[in-house]
């Protein structure tokens, strides 16, 4: 693809090494254009690789200028970038074919280089050492605090008060909360021998860490694997759970489908009864953006490679009751899966 217009901060991030809140970048033949306003004209001089800076107070006018002096004829662009009153603004009167071409910068994305992995297992790391922060901290003072005053601590360990930035904010869900997959935090209290499910992440140069744990509430709680639940059902979901997500680990295969993949955990927890309460997919694509692809779904075909890195984290909800989720991200190496 040689003509391309892109909007997205990372998918800029990812062509040039810097991004801002406010530019469209071009791509015309191998030229590319960092076009952006004064605020950001001295950092991005300074930081964007291979390319043009234009500073402009119309980013619009300044990109159909270069757009008509190229003499193309067409030019790609992911309509998820765009809104429709750019979008317009920009091909109004041009003699030029604007083509969708939805998520390539993901697509381009989608098998990582060696030193993108690097980044993404420093951000597990990081991600990880959140994760122990946050479990002393309930240890010690966690008890009685409400899921509202938990999330805010959550941001603040995972953060390391401010150091990283996060890839989302943190789900931290207590009992019945923790059957949404996407729980907002309530005012529910958090007391002894409660299920705590937490699904965090952080963002080391700009590449995101993500997992999440569901634990008991006990005098040595943990986000670590090994769970000892106070009740028999929660701690036979739990059990299910964690057995779908190792088997799915363990016998990921590079040449695999991704359906293949999803297939893995979703057989073992339909087998235990409770496929109708596992209403997501087994995971998705993890890097520059916390939602990237390979998406690891019934639906979706793509061969697994080495070098994509994805989630694992099938997931149990029992409305009204809790829910248990388990998370790691991936990556294929040598052709199997190895935690990061």
């Amino acid at each position: 693809m040689k003509n391309y217009i892109l909007q997205d901060e990372n998918a800029v991030y990812f062509e040039c090494g810097y991004s801002c809140d406010n530019l469209i970048f071009l791509n015309i033949s191998g030229d590319k254009y960092f076009i952006t306003d004064a605020r950001y004209e001295i950092e991005a001089k300074l930081f964007a690789k291979n390319c043009e800076v234009v500073v402009t107070n119309d980013l619009v006018k300044a990109t159909r200028k270069i757009l008509k002096k190229s003499k193309i004829k067409k030019i790609s662009f992911d309509p998820n970038d765009f809104k429709l009153l750019t979008y317009n603004s920009l091909k109004d009167n041009l003699d030029m074919k604007f083509v969708q071409k939805p998520n390539f910068s993901k697509l381009k994305r989608i098998i990582k280089t060696d030193d993108e992995i690097k980044l993404l297992k420093k951000a597990m790391s990081l991600g990880r050492e959140g994760f122990e922060r946050f479990s002393s901290y309930i240890q010690k003072e966690g008890l009685g605090k409400s899921e509202k005053y938990l999330f805010f601590k959550a941001k603040e360990f995972m953060s390391n008060t401010g150091e990283f930035d996060l890839s989302f904010d943190p789900i931290v869900a207590i009992n019945e909360n923790s059957a949404k997959p996407h729980a907002l935090p309530t005012d529910k209290i958090l007391l002894r021998d409660d299920l705590l499910l937490v699904d965090a992440g952080i963002k080391y140069q700009r590449y995101c860490s993500d997992r999440t744990s569901t634990s008991a509430v006990n005098k040595s709680l943990t986000f670590h694997r090994k769970q000892k639940f106070k009740t028999k059902l929660e701690q036979k979901v739990y059990d299910v759970v964690l057995k779908a997500q190792q088997i799915a680990i363990s016998k990921a295969r590079a040449g695999m489908k991704a359906s293949q993949i999803d297939k893995l955990t979703r057989n073992i927890i339909e087998k235990a009864g409770y496929g109708k309460y596992f209403v997501h997919s087994t995971g998705h694509g993890v890097g520059l953006d916390i939602h990237e692809y390979p998406t690891i779904n019934s639906r979706n075909d793509v061969i697994i490679e080495n070098n994509m890195v994805f989630t694992i984290e099938p997931g149990i909800y029992l409305g009204e009751q809790f829910g248990v989720r388990i998370e790691d991200t991936v990556v294929m190496k040598n052709g199997r899966a190895e935690i990061l």
